[in-house]
C-alpha cells in the first residue's frame, strides 16, 4: 500500500467501513442490493446511506485495493457492477473492529423532543397528537425490526447482525415505553403552564 493509501485508510468514515462490512458478508453484490441491505439492517441501529453515498465510499473502497467489482456480461438486459471484499479490505475491517479505541457514545437527534422542548409555543392537543404519530412511526419500525430478524434467523453467517437487530428490538420497546410515559406527563400539566403565550419569569434553567 502506498503512503497516500494507507493516508487515505487512517481517515476513512464510519459509512466506509459500514459499507465494506456489508461486503464482508457471503456474495457478491451491486449498490443497489448494499443499499437494501442497509435499509433492512444498519437503519435500525445506525443509518443507511443514500445510495450516493454508497457508491462514493465503493470507489473510495477500490481505490484503496479493499474491494473489487466485475462488471456483467450481455447475458444480462441491463449491466450491473457487483462489489465484493479483498483480503486487504477482510484484514483492515477486522482490524478496525477490533480496535480498542473508545467508539464514542451514541448520538441521540429526536427531533420529537426538540418540538416538546419548544411545547411552550404550540398546543397541547397538537402536541399530544405528534406523539401519537411518532407511538404509530415506532410500532412500525418495530414490526419492520422483527421482519428483518425473522429473515436472519437460523443462517449462521447473520449469527451477529441478528444480535444486533435484538437490541433494536428492544431500544424500539423502550421507545415505545418513552412515548407513552410522554402522554402521561403531557396530560399532566395544568391548562395554566400549556398557554402558549406565557413566557417564563426569570433565567433559563442551567445549572449553577
Amino acid at each position: 500500500m502506498t503512503s497516500s493509501q494507507e493516508s487515505k485508510k487512517q481517515e476513512l468514515p464510519p459509512t466506509a467501513w459500514a459499507v465494506l462490512g456489508l461486503l464482508s458478508f457471503p456474495g457478491e453484490r451491486t449498490g443497489y442490493e448494499l443499499k437494501k441491505w442497509a435499509d433492512s439492517s444498519l437503519r435500525f441501529f445506525y443509518w443507511s446511506p443514500a445510495i450516493s453515498q454508497i457508491y462514493a465510499e465503493l470507489r473510495r473502497l477500490e481505490d484503496l485495493g479493499y474491494a473489487a467489482s466485475v462488471r456483467s456480461g450481455p447475458e444480462e438486459a441491463r449491466a450491473k457492477r457487483r462489489y465484493a471484499i479483498t483480503d486487504a479490505g477482510r484484514g483492515a475491517l477486522a482490524g478496525w473492529a477490533a480496535d480498542t479505541a473508545e467508539a464514542g457514545p451514541p448520538v441521540l437527534k429526536h427531533g420529537l423532543l426538540l418540538r416538546i422542548w419548544l411545547g411552550h409555543l404550540a398546543e397541547p392537543e397538537r402536541l399530544r397528537a405528534m406523539v401519537g404519530e411518532h407511538l404509530e412511526r415506532t410500532r412500525g419500525e418495530l414490526a419492520a425490526v422483527r421482519e428483518a430478524m425473522e429473515q436472519a434467523s437460523g443462517v449462521p453467517e447473520w449469527t451477529f447482525p441478528t444480535l444486533a437487530l435484538r437490541w433494536s428490538e428492544r431500544q424500539h420497546l423502550a421507545e415505545l415505553e418513552l412515548a407513552e410515559a410522554l402522554l402521561t406527563d403531557l396530560d399532566g400539566l395544568t391548562e395554566g403552564r400549556r398557554d402558549p403565550g406565557r413566557q417564563a419569569d426569570g433565567d433559563a434553567p442551567t445549572p449553577g
